[in-house]
């Protein structure tokens, strides 16, 4: 039913056709078929110029020229007439070359830097690197090959070897495509194996990467041996040799760009829809956006940026008036290049400040999206002090330096979030910095796929939610509560960490590597890291693991923690990597998060926008102290280029602390090194140590601070220090008046501990099974387990807290558990009559003494209110829906799927026959039912209904308790209905589906006519 699709369809066919005319020199076909594939002989001449050399095999010649002394391109002319079709499009100019020496070792040419040392075999052509110490980096198994339209580099894979890179590879990246083929290439595949986004280069465990210089498709297979090839008669290729994959990555990018420095504002949440002429929401004017970003404002949101003309022919008017009232609402104004960049110009003069590049209206063939990035770059720094920033759904090497790469058009789904976890930080090692796709998708979704969704993006740099397609507006307080204010708690959390976001921005202009990380980036020792044992979690910088929820649950398991303590960031319950972890208890408001013990974080308290901040206002620093650590803030003015002028500032916080148990924290805090405008000269500071015991006491500067009796006290006072036990195990909060940015000044925690406490494993541990259900107006148990740690318990007492409304039992008590025993308690929850059927989060609050100290352990899980069970045969569209999710518009009650609204759709039938009760959806749909075990059977009569006539094609299914009960074939418009009775088995949960089976989702309006639980007492 969504018209673009058409439109887009039609646009991606014509580019391909386009794209494969313009791809690159590839040779001609013979009449008589292809010419069979050629190995390079003997060398038959070699020459040496400086640091180029020529090796002559016959017709064919290579050419090595070093261009640092551990970078160096290989290039290969089958016919000895070398070109480079990318030009100086990707590659930028490097200083002067190495010093470099060759000599004649008899069966090889050795070419050497004070690094490395390329040997170039004799009988047949064939190269081997080494670096200086002898030992060896790659070695060809065979010579380079070529036929009439590919080239081929084979290498011998070393026994260990993982490999990484190949760009944005969708579903995959983060872990090893070591016994896998990747493609590299534009494919305007936007969903699970695809590659959008692509990079021809690829990253080895062995300490090596290689880039292809080429705009040609590229493909390659990593298994043994290694073969790699390009779709082009020429062979052109950089390596670089490091130490470690950091070091490689920062070599690429010094070859082909580091990735640039974002706005603060392209660091915040951004916000896409048409606002002129939208066919999804009637009529409509661009300032329209205004009352949109009043509603951020209105639901105290953050949002830091909008693009206002994003969809097909939707155009734009008033264009400075709403720049203007974006600002005045501070945000930033964004447009949609979908009449290409022609106006770029006086759009900028008007208040543009963001670009979003098209697949369609920019530039030819594979170049297109990096020339259009690089264009609409200059466009916006040519025309404004501001920096160039622009989004694209299809890249190259190169656009690391003037764009972020967003991952294209996607369907919200469970499935949808699975995939794309790893495919971001994967491409952080093709040096991607800023990779990104749209909350929820732009189809599809549910409030708690958006919930989700939106939970672990905010922990990636750049994010978007984008409207202009979707059946209903996908801003993030449209879905009501609780899931309103569950999006607003991490939009603020990403807002608050902007400065430690922002530092690693700036990190990553220096050294090529982004902020979002695969473990096997930071942990390449650690065997698990490179496989998909951490394919579905990911760091942001060093310190904070995301372990994304991907499946409608409230536990997430196989959570991999590599070696060293980490902290749940919300309870500050500590675990001692490596370690897995399994049944953590992830309501729907908690996104599995763990933070580096070690870390020191700095933060931005109470923001909704970087615009709120003041010459006055607080820098916070949340610090997990264990041994020595650092980090380093970096600072500029956040929006203009001054900082390509040096105007930035750096500032040092360095904590020493016991590597465990009890002793003495110091928080070193250097001056604000460097200056530009807006710099604060003095602010005051709040720290958040995490200590898990009260210290004796604090002092700043070495005079001792007063201690605060209570938080209350704590927030009134100007400077002070208050412990709060209940708090995540146990934290102290610092705060100071504020001090001067140019002087360092030191605090000391006295007798306080590394994170943990003084007594570590003394805390209480508390789990609560999954899934747990409560009988609407019933009084139901609900159950906990207690687990005391490595010391005794007492005075033990467990309380809950739920929603309003819920009625929650008296603490049960314990007066001691045993130090290594478990207690089990059945604490009875009535759910409202009247409640709804969104899961909430019930917090056990545990309170005890353990090592001579009262402790407090807080554990939330989710708990959801269900009807009761059906006891006779009932129809199911006059049951409760506990869930239900569908692809256009809300599914319909004894109607056909309608448009926007509820109840909006026509009478069921199907093949000529009306059904007076049943369910109408489109494809993908999930219908959720509970049947408390009850159901022996569901029956049904499935089909496209007749109002669609002869197309759509959709599967229906039914599952229970998660297993698949029965599958349609695939169903047409032009189909029989199926008949569908399918036992249940005892199933308390059964789900409807209907999915789309050729990805068109256009006519998939399927029905449940006739649907019918039978159910007994």
């Amino acid at each position: 039913m969504r018209k673009p699709t058409g439109l887009r369809a039609a646009v991606v066919a014509a580019l391909l056709g386009l794209a494969a005319a313009v791809a690159g020199p590839v040779g001609s076909v013979r009449a008589d078929g292809p010419a069979p594939a050629r190995t390079v002989g003997d060398v038959t001449g070699f020459t040496a110029d400086g640091p180029v050399y020529r090796l002559h095999a016959g017709p064919a010649e290579a050419r090595v020229s070093f261009v640092t002394d551990r970078t160096f391109r290989l290039e290969l002319a089958p016919d000895g007439d070398f070109s480079d079709p990318t030009g100086k499009d990707i590659v930028l100019p490097q200083g002067a070359p190495p010093a470099t020496h060759w000599r004649d070792a008899g069966d090889a040419y050795e070419l050497r830097t004070s690094q490395v040392t390329l040997k170039a075999f004799k009988a047949p052509l064939r190269f081997e690197l080494r670096r200086a110490d002898g030992s060896l980096v790659w070695s060809e198994a065979k010579g380079l090959t070529w036929d009439d339209k590919t080239t081929t580099q084979t290498l011998a894979r070393g026994r260990d070897e993982q490999f990484y890179g190949a760009g944005m590879q969708n579903g995959r990246g983060s872990t090893s495509h070591r016994g896998h083929t990747v493609e590299v290439g534009v494919d305007y595949h936007w969903d699970d194996g695809g590659h959008p986004n692509s990079v021809p280069f690829y990253l080895s465990s062995a300490g090596y990467g290689v880039f292809r210089n080429t705009y040609a498709p590229n493909t390659y297979a990593f298994g043994q041996p290694v073969r790699t090839t390009a779709q082009e008669r020429r062979f052109d290729a950089y390596y670089f040799a490091g130490p470690g994959a950091k070091d490689v990555i920062g070599q690429y990018t010094s070859l082909t760009g580091k990735p640039f420095l974002p706005p603060l504002y392209g660091l915040e949440t951004g916000d896409s829809d048409c606002y002129l002429h939208n066919a999804n929401r009637g009529e409509r004017h661009t300032l329209d956006a205004l009352k949109v970003a009043d509603g951020y404002t209105a639901h105290d949101m953050p949002n830091g940026w909008m693009l206002v003309n994003d969809g097909y022919g939707c155009g734009y008017e008033n264009l400075a008036e709403t720049s203007k009232g974006l600002g005045e609402r501070k945000m930033t104004l964004g447009l949609w290049t979908e009449d290409g960049i022609g106006k770029l110009a006086d759009q900028v003069k008007a208040g543009q400040r963001i670009a979003k590049l098209d697949v369609a209206w920019v530039g030819d063939g594979y170049k297109f999206a990096l020339d259009g990035c690089k264009d609409a770059y200059r466009g916006i720094e040519d025309n404004s002090d501001a920096r160039g920033f622009t989004w694209a759904p299809e890249s190259w090497s190169g656009a690391q330096r003037c764009g972020v790469q967003w991952s294209g058009d996607q369907s919200g789904s469970w499935d949808y979030i699975r995939w794309q976890i790893p495919t971001y930080a994967g491409a952080t090692l093709s040096g991607l910095a800023y990779t990104t796709g749209d909350v929820d998708g732009i189809f599809g979704g549910s409030p708690q796929t958006y919930v989700r969704d939106l939970q672990w993006k905010s922990f990636l740099p750049a994010m978007m939610t984008m409207d202009g397609w979707a059946p209903a507006d996908k801003q993030p307080y449209r879905q009501g509560e609780p899931y309103t204010s569950i999006n607003r708690r991490y939009l603020k959390l990403k807002e608050s960490l902007l400065p430690y976001m922002y530092s690693y921005a700036a990190e990553a202009t220096r050294t090529g590597v982004g902020p979002v990380r695969p473990l096997a980036l930071e942990y390449p020792d650690d065997p698990k890291a490179a496989t998909d044992a951490t394919k579905y979690e990911f760091l942001t910088g060093r310190d904070f693991l995301v372990a994304p929820v991907y499946r409608d649950t409230d536990t997430r398991d196989g959570i991999y923690l590599p070696k060293g303590t980490w902290v749940d960031y919300w309870s500050g319950r500590t675990y001692r990597g490596p370690a897995t972890i399994d049944g953590y208890s992830a309501p729907l408001d908690t996104l599995p998060l763990f933070v580096r013990a070690g870390a020191a974080v700095p933060m931005w308290p109470g923001i909704r926008s970087y615009r709120d901040r003041t010459a006055r206002s607080p820098l916070a620093w949340d610090v997990y102290p264990r041994g020595r650590s650092s980090f380093t803030l970096y600072e500029d003015d956040g929006v203009t280029r001054a900082h390509r002028d040096g105007h930035s500032a750096t500032q040092r916080v360095r904590v020493t602390a016991p590597r465990s148990g009890g002793g003495d924290v110091r928080l070193d805090v250097g001056a604000s090194r460097g200056s530009f405008h807006g710099k604060q000269t003095a602010r005051p500071y709040r720290f958040t140590v995490h200590t898990g015991d009260a210290p004796r006491g604090v002092a700043l500067a070495g005079r001792a601070l007063k201690r605060l009796p209570s938080a209350g006290a704590f927030e009134a006072a100007d400077q002070g220090w208050f412990y709060d036990p209940a708090d995540r195990a146990g934290v102290v909060r610092i705060k100071t008046a504020a001090r001067s940015t140019d002087r360092a000044f030191t605090l000391t925690l006295r007798g306080a501990s590394a994170v943990g406490g003084r007594t570590p494993g003394a805390t209480v541990a508390v789990t609560t099974p999954g899934g747990q259900e409560v009988t609407k107006g019933a009084p139901t148990a609900v159950r906990t387990a207690l687990t005391a740690g490595t010391r005794d318990a007492r005075r033990v007492s467990v309380s809950l807290a739920a929603p309003r409304g819920w009625t929650v039992p008296a603490p049960a008590r314990h007066a001691r558990i045993g130090a290594g025993a478990t207690v089990r308690d059945a604490l009875t929850l009535t759910a409202p009559a009247d409640a709804g059927p969104d899961p909430v989060t019930v917090t056990a609050t545990v309170r005890y003494r353990s090592a001579g100290a009262p402790r407090t352990a807080v554990h939330r899980f989710q708990v959801r209110a269900v009807p009761k069970a059906p006891v006779h045969d009932t129809w199911a569209s006059d049951l409760e829906w506990l869930s239900a999710a569908n692809g256009y518009g809300p599914a319909e009650r004894d109607r056909s799927n309608g448009e926007s609204g509820p109840a909006d759709g026509h009478p069921l039938t199907l093949a000529g026959t009306a059904y007076a009760k049943g369910l109408g959806t489109h494809a993908d749909s999930d219908l959720e039912f509970f049947t408390g075990g009850r159901c022996r059977s569901f029956t049904a009569v499935a089909g496209i209904d007749d109002e669609i006539a002869d197309y759509g094609e959709v599967a229906f299914s039914v599952e229970g308790d998660g297993k698949v009960l029965w599958t349609s074939p695939k169903t047409t418009g032009a189909s029989a209905p199926v008949a569908v009775d399918v036992p249940l088995g005892g199933a308390r949960h059964v789900r409807l589906k209907v999915t789309d089976t050729d990805g068109k989702k256009a006519g998939d309006h399927g029905d449940w006519a006739g649907a019918r639980f039978h159910c007994t007492g």
